[in-house]
């Protein structure tokens, strides 16, 4: 007993001392943005995160979303700071600052107005997810139930995300359209928070055949601990969530995998139930008579508790640099490519 738990203080240094120096990122997170959340991302040790500012909401709803970030960058200075450039994530690093990325998981904020991308990207919008769960202008939603790839507009959406450099999520997009949208693209695009599907069949998850090509192709993956895509749902623990990444980085390589939590702190069940109907208000994508809380698992149920993924990853006997890479180096090289390149 003495001896494991010697090993086991040994591993919590170690991770400890990973979680300390290196840059983490997280790829997604759609929590009730507040004080609290911003508190729990910097005792968390989170260099930067994908902040969601817009699901299914119009421009201007999606703008409102924006000047209150804003106004929350002002107000909480002291632990948070908007994020345009990989540099300001590096800098958000040497500040103890969590760097605020503003990401949309939709293109409803952009309406049929190609121009409103430029003033979104120089607002700070530097992730936007092309379609969310069902049908819009550019394309069709992994809950269609017919997938019409990827649009005329939505071939000039893309366009214009790669000239201006804003880094295209697939996490929520249909298959043929994703495909589509991954040869059309000019740069590399990203699945920010998907588990995989062999692990677990949901239509949120991705097969291994969906994360090879994309990856083949330059592409980056961000998997999720959100329990309703791991294998033991509500019941699943921090090792089904290292199950789930070790299984794409068996197919996508160390170099091409981070993390992307989904994290949903602060949320009740009516914010899961607008999410869970088309357009927020439509026809239910599930059953909604029987909507649950998502319990995230049990290791990782709380934004807090963000470093247990790095103990993870030491007491599974990977390399500091693999560990390094996951946790966010990788996701700091991929949007430099995406924002400068």
């Amino acid at each position: 007993m003495a001896a494991a738990e010697t090993s086991g203080q040994h591993n919590l240094a170690i991770a400890d001392g990973i979680h300390r120096r290196s840059v983490v990122i997280d790829g997604l997170v759609v929590s009730k943005w507040g004080r609290d959340v911003f508190e729990a991302l910097h005792a968390a040790g989170v260099t930067a995160a994908n902040c969601t500012c817009c699901v299914w909401e119009n421009f201007a709803e999606t703008m409102a979303n924006i000047g209150t970030f804003y106004s929350w960058l002002d107000e909480h200075a002291d632990i948070i700071r908007l994020v345009r450039t990989a540099a300001d994530i590096e800098a958000s690093k040497k500040e103890k600052r969590v760097g605020i990325i503003l990401g949309f998981q939709n293109t409803s904020s952009i309406e049929d107005k190609l121009g409103r991308l430029r003033l979104y990207k120089e607002l700070g919008v530097g992730i936007v997810q092309m379609t969310y769960n069902t049908q819009n202008l550019a394309g069709a939603g992994c809950y269609e139930p017919r997938d019409s790839g990827l649009s005329g507009f939505g071939h000039a959406l893309l366009a214009e995300m790669n000239r201006i450099g804003i880094v295209v999520d697939l996490s929520h997009v249909g298959a043929q359209t994703s495909r589509e949208i991954i040869m059309a693209s000019s740069k590399p695009v990203v699945y920010s928070h998907i588990a995989p599907a062999a692990l677990k069949q949901h239509p949120r998850n991705k097969s291994d055949e969906e994360i090879r090509f994309l990856t083949s192709q330059g592409g980056f993956v961000g998997v999720t601990p959100f329990p309703w895509f791991l294998a033991n749902g509500n019941d699943s623990t921090l090792e089904d969530y290292l199950d789930a990444i070790d299984h794409v980085v068996a197919i996508a390589g160390e170099d091409n995998v981070g993390i992307g939590t989904d994290f949903m702190e602060g949320h009740g069940p009516e914010f899961v139930e607008w999410i869970m109907r088309d357009k927020g208000y439509g026809r239910p994508l599930v059953d909604i008579s029987d909507i649950l809380q998502p319990t995230f698992p049990k290791g990782i149920a709380t934004i807090r508790e963000f470093p247990h993924v790095t103990e993870a990853m030491v007491s599974r006997g990977w390399p500091a640099a693999r560990i390094e890479k996951i946790i966010g180096g990788n996701w700091l090289r991929l949007l430099r490519e995406v924002w400068e390149g």
